[in-house]
């Protein structure tokens, strides 16, 4: 038996190994610090046993899969404390995810402070029992049989909805057992530096009709030194939050009577979008697209012609109802449907395409209530979207358009250095989801990679993430707690042109189908809004600043000039506001400091006399007295070039 490991080289055996007795033939340390295997592309248990030729790489807690292992058996850690100290506790779910990880439980009353932290000491006791931690399969019968008796009903309820034939492995260590499919450590001793960071609430598989459970948050590494500087970026990411410091720097608010998921923008939050709006038309005109306007909603008639009907109805907003009204509406999920029919309009030419028609678009999605979050995922927003209508020929030429314009954005906005891409392709299995066409299914994906390696775009696939209608190039960007969120997609269809009987007249006299790319340019304003308090702590750069300069006159006295410097800015088109309270210079000072106004200029008799301010700016301090004018031309500058 052959076993080809990561870096080339072949170790051979007589008889079957696990994946742990092959990185002990490598090495002791190595052997050590594996988590998982990887075979042939599968991750695997250590006690996985090889017993054909094959490739292998050890993962260790430095890959993301070995990572993933390391944390699932924190988890369950978390779980057999859990029913230690509270044993009543029912269990649901607890996988590793980005950073950490989490268990949902089902108690009578929710877990304090004080419980987590009893639950740490817990988890102490149990690393310090270097509990072996052991793999074992039972028949579908004797696994439920196995949950009921131990009362595990939710435990149950994931059985039955396993497949027939799938394998059902649990997972002991000492006097616990649990349903998972792995893979997690050899011993329990291996889990030293770990902390419970966070207690949640969170609806049994996800859907708002079910239960609502309590989730464990938690985070695990293999040294100390990583979980103390973790933490210290947890308690930064806190500061950083959007949700937190979005409402202190009265950027948003959210009122209850209003709704979930409705955000008001104030006007500093305001002020920032409607920046963004201009500057983003502003652009997308110089690159040659046409501005629509298009309704709020629209009879279910223009969604059953999309397809939206029948696969995101449960997302909609609908007005009326099916089986009483004649006429059905419903609030646009998307303006797709919407630019279509400007589109058909009038009959086009091969000479008329490509086209490009933008709109910024407010749109109403019905997000379930445990999914929204901030500016994040809400109910209504607004988003800057686009469709272009090309012929084949023109689909890669536009396609890298829509890219370079995206890329365009992000630089100017300061984060072309955070985003990742992602191809989001359709999943065969699971063909309910998507317009059932598997050869033009292929024949898209095959198109759009080609395009991607073109542009050298650095990508990873994602299975079942596409759009109904076609595969997409999705733009993430990670939030300060880690979390991925998507804020822009580019998606070439290969559906929706037919759907609505979309044609041009090519040079040859004939009716053909153009092709579609949906695409926005910066994403969801609200989400961009929410991503750029985040990275820049409310600082945002001198051009986007809500308020980019406030005036501090040092007593009343002073109050005149400051009305003209006050003024002399405004006719330059800066955002200015003037401090005219009796308050102490240093007060003033602070204020400004925490409210993130870039300059701060203090005027007394000096500046008032000698036609000056002095410049406090947020980059370099304090920089003394500085001609008027001169300050007037170097911030129009700064502003003009949109310097980060």
């Amino acid at each position: 038996m052959k076993v080809t490991l990561k870096d080339g080289s072949v170790k051979e055996f007589a008889e079957a190994k696990s994946v742990y007795e092959v990185a002990k033939e490598i090495s002791e340390g190595l052997a050590r610090v594996a988590c998982a295997g990887l075979v042939d592309d599968q991750v695997v248990d250590l006690r996985y046993l090889i017993d054909k030729d094959c490739t292998l790489n050890i993962l260790t807690f430095d890959d993301e899969e070995g990572k993933k292992a390391f944390r699932h058996t924190a988890s369950h850690i978390l779980a057999q404390a859990v029913k230690r100290l509270y044993p009543d506790t029912k269990l649901a779910i607890g996988p590793a995810i980005d950073n950490g990880f989490y268990y949902d439980f089902d108690k009578e009353g929710s877990f304090s402070a004080e419980d987590l932290t009893k639950l740490e000491e817990e988890m102490k006791k149990i690393v310090k029992e270097e509990l072996p931690i052991e793999r074992f399969e039972l028949p579908r019968d004797e696994a439920i049989a196995k949950m009921k008796e131990l009362k595990e009903d939710y435990k149950v309820e994931l059985i039955e909805d396993l497949p027939e034939d799938a394998v059902i492995s649990f997972y002991k260590q000492g006097d616990f057992v649990d349903l998972c499919a792995g893979p997690h450590l050899m011993n329990t001793k291996f889990v030293k530096a770990f902390k419970l960071t966070l207690v949640a609430g969170a609806y049994w598989k996800g859907d708002e009709n079910n239960k609502m459970l309590t989730r464990i948050y938690g985070t695990a590494f293999t040294k100390k030194s990583d979980l103390e500087a973790h933490l210290a970026q947890l308690e930064e990411a806190k500061k950083r939050d959007h949700n937190k410091l979005g409402r202190e720097l009265g950027l948003f608010t959210t009122v209850d009577v209003i709704g979930q998921g409705l955000p008001l923008l104030m006007p500093k939050g305001a002020r920032v979008v409607q920046l963004l709006q201009r500057f983003v038309e502003d652009e997308e005109e110089r690159r040659g697209y046409l501005l629509t306007k298009t309704p709020l909603m629209a009879k279910s008639d223009l969604y059953k012609i999309s397809g939206h009907w029948d696969h995101y109805k449960d997302g909609m907003f609908v007005l009326g109802d099916e089986s009483n009204d004649d006429e059905v509406m419903a609030l646009r999920p998307m303006t797709c449907p919407f630019q279509f029919m400007i589109y058909n309009a009038s009959q086009k030419s091969y000479r008329d395409l490509p086209l490009r028609y933008a709109e910024t678009s407010t749109l109403f999605r019905n997000e379930a209530s445990g999914e929204m979050h901030g500016l994040i995922r809400v109910r209504q927003f607004t988003i800057s979207e686009g469709h272009l209508v090309v012929t084949p020929e023109q689909l890669e030429e536009e396609f890298k358009g829509v890219v370079d314009l995206i890329n365009y954005m992000m630089t100017t906005l300061g984060i072309e250095n955070d985003i990742t891409y992602r191809f989001s392709k359709w999943d065969p299995n699971n063909k309910e989801k998507y317009i059932n066409d598997p050869e033009a299914w292929e024949a898209a994906q095959a198109k759009m990679k080609k395009i991607l390696d073109h542009l050298g775009i650095n990508y990873k696939d994602a299975i079942g993430e596409a759009a109904f209608y076609g595969p997409k190039l999705d733009i993430q960007f990670k939030n300060v707690h880690g979390k991925e969120d998507t804020i822009i997609t580019v998606q070439i269809d290969f559906s929706l042109a037919e759907r609505f009987n979309m044609t041009y007249v090519d040079k040859d006299g004939e009716k053909k189908r153009p092709i579609i790319i949906h695409r926005t340019s910066i994403g969801c304003y609200e989400r961009t809004l929410a991503m750029l308090i985040e990275k820049y702590a409310g600082a945002f750069p001198t051009w986007l600043a809500p308020v980019q300069v406030k005036v501090l006159p040092i007593s009343e006295k002073y109050h005149d000039y400051t009305e003209k410097v006050v003024k002399t800015l405004k006719d330059k088109g800066i955002r200015v506001e003037g401090d005219y309270r009796a308050e102490k210079i240093g007060y003033k000072i602070r204020e400004g400091r925490m409210e993130r106004v870039p300059y701060l200029l203090i005027v007394g008799e000096k500046e008032a006399l000698n036609n000056q301010v002095a410049v406090r700016s947020r980059k370099n301090g304090d920089e003394g007295p500085v001609d008027l004018n001169d300050f007037v031309e170097r911030i129009v500058k700064e502003i003009e070039a949109k310097e980060k």
